[in-house]
């Protein structure tokens, strides 16, 4: 199951709205947003990567989530795409094992994105799970 982005003028800064059926599939979503966020197009090479993180909550869960993709993408030198996500509820919080493909930053034309940000970040169950995130460029 695939979720869905779109990205959002914020004042300076960039947001991404994603929605997904699944918790899975929404966190995937607002990843492949923060990649749209850098880059218009990515390449189809580079190798995957494995990252995870554990959190209390949602929200801080997402956070942490897209914080370890921008700290892989300093540390690797990769534009972090083809995102797959999986949440799982633990008994302290929450848990998300992930997979990103790592493109070279220097096959790419990337833009700068500094850091994710609390302002308005939110994760919600309606009909589908949606969340909201806010980049500093």
């Amino acid at each position: 199951m695939t979720g869905r982005f779109e990205l959002r003028d914020h004042t300076a800064d960039v947001a991404v709205a994603a929605r997904g059926p699944t918790l899975d599939a929404a966190f995937a979503a607002t990843a492949d947003g923060l990649t749209a966020a850098m880059c218009d197009d990515a390449l189809p090479d580079g190798d995957r990567f494995e990252l995870t993180a554990r959190e209390s909550s949602l929200e801080t869960l997402l956070f942490s989530y897209l914080d370890e993709l921008i700290y892989q993408r300093d540390v690797r030198g990769v534009l972090p795409c083809d995102h797959e996500a999986v949440v799982t509820e633990t008994a302290d919080g929450w848990a998300v094992t992930a997979t990103a493909r790592g493109v070279p930053l220097d096959a790419v034309a990337a833009r700068d994105l500094k850091a994710v940000t609390y302002s308005q970040l939110s994760v919600t169950r309606t009909d589908d799970w949606e969340t909201y995130v806010v980049f500093d460029v």
